[in-house]
């Protein structure tokens, strides 16, 4: 807390801005140059890899879209956003354009799109030969197929296809048919709001334990069920090449829909009710059923009740069968994992998770496979008698990765690895997956089926050199193939061949944007590049990065990137006003938590409302200084969450100081999410800065009280600690101009924007240096091209105003 005579000072600075502030409340303001360019400049293409290899997709990406498109009217679903105009979610990820390249001769090929029309997520037909996606317009979609040979696009018959839950299609073994979503043909009008009310809206519990997290966008009444079933039904139908429909069960509110791998099955998963309107549908009632190809039912595979009074312990898990799926190895063998302790971390109990199978025709009693201390991470399939599992446990952040024999039910595992899950220097990195025959994903061995590859991003004091391993089934000894090295970031993209002899890698320096490459490790050739991308934004160029380690008072080490202006000389241009941008995190080992992470030779080039755009204003930006929040053995980490936070900035501090670029009195900090709640406390304990600018934060603990992040201890559990965390607490203590700005649409769980709201009349109130910004349509990431414009020209005017100018602070500040 500090005197008020700086105060009454930068009140005095802040008056003369209100004929700006006012002027703002007429529309979006743009950033200076060159932010404004750099936002406009098209983005760089995202590739896919075919399954066979031979072949990468080249998919174009749009500039930021309009406010008028992000704003547009959604239909709340549970937990997600859907657009009623094209029954896919409000933000769907689309592409703008394709082209095929050779990977063999680089050869790169055009597509033809329709006029119109926006690339959903693209599938690759098992056989390599086609590429599906959706073709998604205003008035709805329809399926696209790609002819990897012709580069000639065709749709598939007129089915329109819902993209409620994840792609709408998926294909069938064969390589000549889809799987899909569709839409009813009798589907008619959507439902009206009511334009009087039927009646009160009531909830009830009886006194048992349910508490819950908070949720954005649950269904609130009748209409919004309503409107939930109607959007989400779809009916499941094998469509062919030629457009013929054959319909497989009834319509239904189906989330997933996979063949089998011999094609004879369709695994389905529907919600039904009751809903809920205190949890998200992925805790409404499911039922996963199998059907014939031919549309009969054939099993109930398990039918999940309603979940509102699962325990929100991390560990915690549903009763029955969880994560059903095919077996990917297997002609037609379902396989999922059950809690044995009743979904319950708090039970105590020897072994609380096994696997099992159920062969078809799926008459007979499911078959364990095997059975694990803590909880159950994922299966990978690898071959008919090898298979991994890995599982882990929160509570103690420990992970192991068994291998198991798939045809021996019952069999011993075999253990593989058995670390810390927050050790990133042990990380031995997770298996390549290849396509089989069938459509589904395997991991990659070698010829004779005796080893298999693994890559990894292949942290180290140095920073991350990702890594391809060949590691042997029968003794799990890994063997190092390829690792990147100098002063660059290279990562394996996809194995070229059987053998790991020829890897496609993604390779970038600080001055080279990421293009695509083939090495050949055997013949230790130079490698070959493939693409050719560009600088998205050269006006960045010249800016240099540099990562630094330092130390905070009780020796866990902290890292971050040190990035400095174009041309920025220090010993001619003197120190430099800065601002650090960060996001805490929980450990429950201080050795873990002082570990290096990243690579300080990426090409960076800021997108969206990046706070790197500040670089071009004249400022250094420390980017990611580590804000490690430490917890060993009974302690919770969040038990000195204030104190860690306040020791870690003030390290960062003595450092961009001591190394001679940063004013110590013109310095601002800043965050997103939990970074804008880290934001807010380091204003109110600490007097480390000059500004703050806190963006979608959540600030009132109180108003989350089942948990947030990694604390899992309800609020009346752990009431002074929410109290301390929480900045809104002491609002009073905080003297620091801090810029507030919130997206009003905000879908994020725990930052409703009331939290913006009630921290900026709490500081108003108390008479802070405060400005609030609410962004119309935006939710918590912003998208809108006006929104991210504004968003930045913000940050630039409240730091241009309260942290550029040189004001020595008085021995009272």
């Amino acid at each position: 807390m500090r005197s008020l005579a700086p105060l009454v000072r930068r009140v005095a600075a802040a008056s003369l801005l209100l004929p700006a502030l006012v002027a703002a409340q007429d529309g979006y303001r743009q950033p200076p140059e060159p932010i404004r360019s750099i936002l406009d400049a098209t983005p760089t293409a995202r590739v896919a890899v075919s399954p066979d290899n031979t072949q990468l997709l080249l998919l174009g990406r749009s500039t930021l879209p309009s406010i008028a498109e992000v704003a547009a009217p959604y239909v709340p679903m549970a937990g997600q956003r859907l657009n009623p105009n094209t029954n896919f979610p409000s933000r769907a990820v689309i592409s703008t354009s394709l082209a095929i390249m050779s990977i063999a001769s680089g050869e790169t090929r055009a597509v033809t799109m329709p006029d119109g029309v926006k690339i959903g997520n693209v599938r690759w037909s098992p056989d390599g030969k086609r590429a599906a996606f959706a073709m998604i317009t205003d008035q709805g979609a329809g399926m696209g197929i790609l002819d990897l040979v012709s580069g000639a696009v065709t749709r598939v018959g007129t089915v329109r296809v819902n993209g409620s839950f994840g792609d709408p299609c998926t294909w069938m073994p064969t390589s000549d048919a889809l799987l899909c979503k569709t839409i009813p043909a009798s589907r008619g009008a959507a439902p009206q709001a009511p334009t009087v009310p039927s009646g009160p809206v009531s909830q009830e519990s009886f006194g048992r334990k349910a508490p819950e997290r908070t949720y954005q966008d649950l269904l609130g009444d009748a209409y919004d069920e309503a409107r939930f079933t109607y959007f989400g039904t779809s009916q499941v139908a094998i469509v062919s090449m030629d457009g013929a429909v054959r319909s497989i069960g009834a319509p239904a509110v189906v989330t997933s829909a996979a063949p089998s791998p011999d094609g004879r099955y369709v695994l389905t998963s529907a919600i039904h009710t009751p809903y809920s309107y205190v949890v998200p549908m992925g805790r409404f009632p499911l039922v996963t059923t199998v059907h014939a190809a031919d549309g009969k039912t054939v099993h109930t595979v398990f039918d999940r009740p309603l979940a509102t009074e699962q325990s929100t312990a991390f560990d915690a898990v549903d009763v029955g069968a969880r994560g059903i799926a095919w077996r990917a190895d297997a002609p037609a063998t379902l396989a999922w994992i059950e809690a044995m302790d009743g979904g319950d971390p708090a039970r105590t109990a020897a072994q609380r998770d096994r696997v099992v199978t159920l062969d078809a025709p799926f008459t007979d009693a499911p078959v364990q496979h095997l059975a694990v201390a803590t909880r159950v991470r994922g299966v990978t399939w690898m071959k008919r008698d090898v298979a991994m599992i890995t599982e882990y446990w929160w509570k103690s952040r420990q992970t192991k990765t068994w291998l198991f024999n798939p045809s021996t039910p019952g069999a011993a595992p075999r253990l593989l690895h058995d670390r810390s899950a927050e050790d990133a220097y042990s990380d031995p990195g997770a298996p390549v997956m290849t396509m089989t025959a069938q459509g589904t994903m395997v991991a990659k061995t070698t010829p004779d089926r005796t080893a298999f590859f693994v890559t990894g991003d292949g942290e180290s004091p140095n920073g991350a050199q990702p890594f391809l391993d060949r590691v042997d089934i029968a003794t799990g000894k890994a063997t190092r193939l390829w690792r990147s090295q100098g002063e660059q970031y290279e990562e394996p993209i996809a194995m070229l061949d059987d053998r790991g002899a020829r890897v496609l890698t993604r390779r970038q320096t600080t001055t080279e944007p990421p293009n695509y490459w083939v090495r050949n490790l055997v013949a230790r050739m130079a490698p070959k590049q493939l693409t050719t991308f560009t600088d998205p934004a050269p006006q960045f160029a010249g800016i240099t990065s540099k990562l630094i380690t330092y130390q905070r008072p009780d020796g866990v080490q902290l890292s971050a990137t040190l990035y400095l202006p174009a041309g920025y000389d220090a010993a001619r241009d003197g120190r430099l006003p800065f601002f650090f941008w960060a996001y805490p995190q929980e450990f429950k080992s201080a050795k873990a938590a002082a570990q290096v992470r990243g690579s300080q030779y990426l090409f960076v080039r800021p997108t969206g409302a990046s706070h790197l755009f500040m670089l071009t204003q004249g400022y250094g930006v420390l980017d990611g200084p580590t804000m490690p929040i430490v917890g060993e053995g009974n302690k919770e980490p969040n038990d000195t969450y204030v104190e860690q936070l306040v020791a870690s900035a003030k390290a960062a501090v003595d450092k961009v100081v001591d190394l001679g670029v940063a004013d110590r009195d013109r310095i601002g900090v800043g965050g997103h999410s939990y970074g804008a709640f880290m934001t807010a406390n380091l204003l109110a304990h600490s007097n480390i800065f000059r500004a703050g600018i806190a963006r979608s934060g959540a600030y009132n603990r109180t108003l989350t009280p089942f948990g947030f992040q990694q604390e899992e201890r309800p609020f009346w559990e752990a009431s002074q600690i929410y109290s301390r965390m929480s900045p809104f607490t002491y609002a009073d203590s905080i003297k620091t101009p801090v810029l507030l700005i919130h997206g009003m649409n905000d879908d994020n769980s725990g930052t409703f924007p009331i939290q913006s709201e009630r921290m900026y009349a709490a500081l108003k109130g108390t008479g802070a240096i405060v400005r609030y910004v609410q962004l119309p349509g935006e939710a918590h990431g912003y998208l809108g091209r006006e929104s991210v414009g504004h968003t930045l020209a913000e940050m630039v005017s409240w730091l241009d105003q309260f942290v550029k100018p040189v004001k020595p602070r008085t021995k009272a500040d």
